[in-house]
């Protein structure tokens, strides 16, 4: 079984923001390959679903983003996951708008959600998605600019990132995390 968390926070005032790019993935996994209706489990909302032949569970931890390990420990240790059969999908202000890019291990590079998983479950081998969210402009506060949510201008190519990090998580699941970095990065 595989498990898939996407990482944002939640609540209508951060809806469509940047930082919740990882929520959104997840959105779009579920209504392609998702099996059961959403419940309440391990501080956030899961979902049944079937990637090609791989059983998977999609997570979106509801605890505010900084604080997203505990509900993924939980959801990894409840149905015993490999930490190579885990990935994280999150935003990253590092790459260029709607760039994809695939890890099997590292640092954080910042961003907070995915540093909190790493120091809960005590490892940073932990595979990753990151989605490009683009750079804030000289002098506006990182913060302001995940939390914000797309221009119209970049709207467009936005969805056609969250369409193709969805199909990059079915190649994951299906064919393995070399081949996924080799195809999408």
């Amino acid at each position: 079984m595989k498990l898939v968390v996407g990482l944002g926070n939640p609540g209508r005032k951060y809806e469509r923001t940047r930082h919740n790019v990882g929520f959104l993935v997840l959105a779009e996994l579920a209504r392609k390959y998702g099996q059961a209706k959403p419940k309440q489990a391990f501080a956030g909302q899961i979902i049944e679903a079937k990637l090609d032949s791989e059983k998977a569970l999609l997570l979106c931890p509801h605890t505010l983003m900084n604080l997203s390990g505990g509900s993924v420990l939980a959801a990894r240790d409840f149905y015993k996951i490999s930490n190579e059969d885990l990935l994280i999908v999150s935003d990253d202000l590092n790459l260029p708008l709607a760039k994809l890019r695939f890890r099997a291990s590292g640092s954080s590079g910042g961003q907070k959600g995915l540093e909190d998983i790493i120091r809960r479950l005590g490892t940073d081998q932990i595979p990753r998605l990151r989605i490009g969210i683009g750079s804030p402009s000289a002098g506006r506060e990182a913060t302001d600019f995940v939390l914000g949510k797309f221009t119209k201008a970049e709207q467009g190519e936005v969805e056609e990132a969250i369409w193709r990090a969805a199909d990059a998580i079915l190649v994951w699941a299906r064919e393995g995390l070399a081949v996924s970095m080799n195809r999408y990065n």
